[in-house]
């Protein structure tokens, strides 16, 4: 019998809800392939689907199962987007490049689309999103990025409310005073779709294999990627292993930092609450520094997250630290339990730019979503398989940017952040 890796996901609502059992074998011997991917979350999988639909022979090693790290237990979101203003990248990248970077962003979503329906991939697929305000400057932003998405001719529905349009279409709540619909956004339970998306790469005939933790890689035109057990000769390497890539490629390693993001489930709660909350199912979150983000599960909880943690220190309880900014938006969930808690890790960038490129002609990485991976994960893999066959240069716009080092060193980088965005918490209160 062939030995599988049993190393559990996290104890989370999407792990307790999981459709997608599959498992995959640890790599016990050497074998040959046109493309190694390293990461077997969604940069990872999305990028051997691309690969495989184009022919190529694609093994991919993750170190636990496939959706362990931020791809099966974020919030679930698709938001249009790159998540950071590009406009502040003109100089670096110029008018094609924003072009180009903008249009990825609103073809991001339609990518995870697509996928789920071609690949029948079960994952609640839900669209409708709001960005909510909490401050009149918020809806000024709010403003500002209407004008944008119709500059660009952004082919959804998008709508501007009023505080009584937004409690009235959205979100029962008075913690808002406005926000901006798009029907082009919306939610889904992300570990069944990367689940449900390996399932599709292995039926392409991508060879995945779990519990199989990469020690070190060896450049040059064959690159010999060695494991606990066994090895790839490979012709091409992507490093897709975000904030959970460690060491492997120290060129990369510090130019993200590894942060914590952490959600709580309710147990399911009744229709008329339910509806009362959050009424045409949207999913929604605020534009703070420190931002919330929350919607309803399939089965009708409400799943609250936020509380990014710069700091490298886990909460003791994480129902705890979440449940008052639950209520300070939903009071009326006071005597709701709390069925589940779980965090995990984000990349988060210097400049919040998704990180793509190479590391050397045949080597390539795809890192530091900073929190909006979701989406943009899967346009990650479109640019890898485009530039490993040639089909396009989209890669050239994200290597004009250059990447800082996080200050520090690896003790102090993350202290040094907490502290900087402290300050900017402060500063958001005015």
């Amino acid at each position: 019998m062939t030995k599988v890796h049993t190393s559990n996901h996290a104890d989370s609502y999407y792990f307790s809800t999981l459709k997608y059992q599959q498992s995959y074998p640890m790599l016990h011997e050497s074998i040959e392939a046109d493309v190694c991917i390293v990461g077997g979350g969604f940069s990872g999988i999305s990028s051997a689907i691309e690969l495989a639909e184009r022919g190529y022979n694609v093994v991919l090693l993750e170190a636990y199962k496939v959706g362990w790290g931020a791809s099966g237990r974020n919030g679930g979101q698709i938001i249009r987007g790159i998540g950071h203003d590009i406009e502040g990248f003109r100089k670096t990248i110029g008018q094609k490049g924003i072009d180009a970077i903008t249009q990825l962003g609103f073809d991001a979503n339609q990518i995870v689309i697509d996928r789920i329906n071609k690949y029948q991939i079960d994952c609640d697929l839900t669209m409708g999103y709001c960005d909510l305000a909490t401050r009149d400057k918020h809806m000024k932003m709010l403003e500002k990025e209407v004008e944008h998405l119709r500059q660009y001719e952004y082919s959804h529905e998008i709508k501007l409310l009023d505080k009584t349009a937004l409690k009235k279409q959205v979100i029962g709540s008075d913690a808002y005073v406005g926000g901006l619909i798009d029907m082009g956004s919306g939610h889904l339970h992300p570990l069944n779709l990367c689940r449900g998306e390996a399932k599709a790469a292995s039926d392409l005939g991508v060879k995945i294999f779990e519990g199989t933790k990469v020690e070190k890689y060896t450049p040059g035109e064959t690159i010999v990627i060695k494991t606990t057990n066994g090895e790839v000769r490979a012709k091409q390497l992507i490093l897709a292993g975000n904030a959970y890539l460690g060491e492997l490629a120290p060129k990369i390693a510090h130019k993200i930092l590894p942060a914590g993001s952490y959600i709580i489930a309710t147990e399911p709660l009744s229709e008329s609450v339910y509806k009362s909350l959050l009424p045409n199912n949207h999913a929604v979150c605020d534009q703070k520094i420190e931002l919330d983000y929350f919607r309803l599960s399939a089965d009708k909880r409400l799943l609250f997250g936020g509380l990014c943690n710069y700091s490298a220190r886990d909460p003791k309880n994480i129902a705890a630290t979440l449940t008052p900014k639950m209520l300070s938006v939903f009071p009326e969930l006071a005597d709701v339990n709390i069925d589940f808690q779980w965090g995990g890790m984000i990349g988060i960038g210097a400049n919040r730019l998704p990180q793509i490129g190479r590391l050397d002609h045949n080597i390539y990485y795809a890192q530091a979503y900073s929190g909006h991976g979701v989406n943009i994960t899967h346009v990650a893999g479109k640019i890898l398989a485009e530039a490993i066959s040639g089909e396009s240069s989209l890669i050239k716009h994200f290597e004009k940017v250059k990447h800082f080092t996080f200050p520090g060193g690896k003790h102090l980088r993350s202290p040094l952040l907490a502290m900087g965005m402290m300050y900017h918490k402060l500063l958001d209160k005015f």
